[in-house]
């Protein structure tokens, strides 16, 4: 079994403030420490359920937070961005039997993290097919696009919430609950252990996790800024239809991906 594992910090356990999401700031070290300890976590639970090869994305701003050094022998990590459109799931292919997603968080438009965010900061909420999407939602089409379910998704209780519809097989871990700026988040040693038993569960039931690809993508962007609208517009097949905001009409997941490269 080849498993393919994306990463990111927003939904760690205990994480509530931008500063600790920084390569640099001291206050990011603890939290990639705990990030790392998820990660391994998952990989311990895919292993235990006979995965031969894994793929770890290190997928948070610098894409340089999971200490390598600790990674099992039989894995390997992409850090740094590949600058192509699949971001946050860089690496995956048809050859991976299942997708899992650690430290993912609510997106922009919902109050369920205190860092919801869609893909960037610059956005109020990203629309597609009339529903906000988060970067769950986004990933999980380009996983589908290869063939590929995502079986396993930790993070905050409104993104697990929410999941739990887009894909109704999923083994969901919600480690923490946003309220206004906070975050309330469970004890980090059982945020593990429940990782490393929920990815072994949701790696019996993979074909469970199918989602459907829709025919194409109405996707709607409202910025934050006005002028990042405007530079928007200019991009092929994106229209400007407020002050703030962008539409574009994607014939498939690809050039859904990679329009939003160029104008987030």
């Amino acid at each position: 079994m080849k498993i393919f594992i994306s990463v990111d910090i927003e939904g760690i356990t205990g994480v509530t403030s931008w500063k600790e999401t920084e390569l640099g700031n001291q206050e990011h070290r603890i939290c990639a420490e705990q990030m790392t300890k998820e990660t391994i976590a998952a990989c311990q639970g895919a292993l235990a359920m006979g995965a031969k090869e894994i793929l770890i994305k290190d997928a948070h701003d610098s894409a340089r937070n999971i200490d390598f050094t600790k990674i099992p022998k039989c894995a390997k990590i992409s850090r740094g961005w590949t600058n192509t459109p699949d971001s946050m799931v860089a690496g995956l292919d048809e050859t991976f039997d299942a997708a899992i997603f650690i430290g993912y968080h609510s997106g922009s438009g919902y109050d369920g993290n205190p860092l919801s965010h869609t893909m960037s900061t610059s956005n109020n909420y990203i629309k597609i097919n009339g529903e906000i999407a988060s970067e769950f939602v986004i990933n999980s089409y380009i996983a589908a696009n290869y063939g590929v379910p995502v079986v396993f998704l930790s993070g905050d209780k409104m993104l697990c919430e929410r999941a739990k519809k887009f894909n109704k097989g999923i083994e969901t871990l919600a480690v923490k609950e946003g309220v206004g700026g906070a975050a309330i988040s469970i004890n980090p040693e059982l945020s593990c252990e429940l990782i490393r038993e929920g990815v072994k569960n949701a790696l019996k039931h993979i074909s469970a996790c199918k989602i459907e690809i829709p025919d194409k993508f109405e996707v709607e962007i409202n910025y934050k800024e006005h002028s990042k609208a405007k530079k928007a517009s200019y991009f092929p097949g994106v229209s400007q239809t407020g002050p703030y905001m962008v539409k574009y009409t994607a014939k498939d997941v690809n050039e859904l991906s990679a329009t939003m490269m160029f104008i987030l």
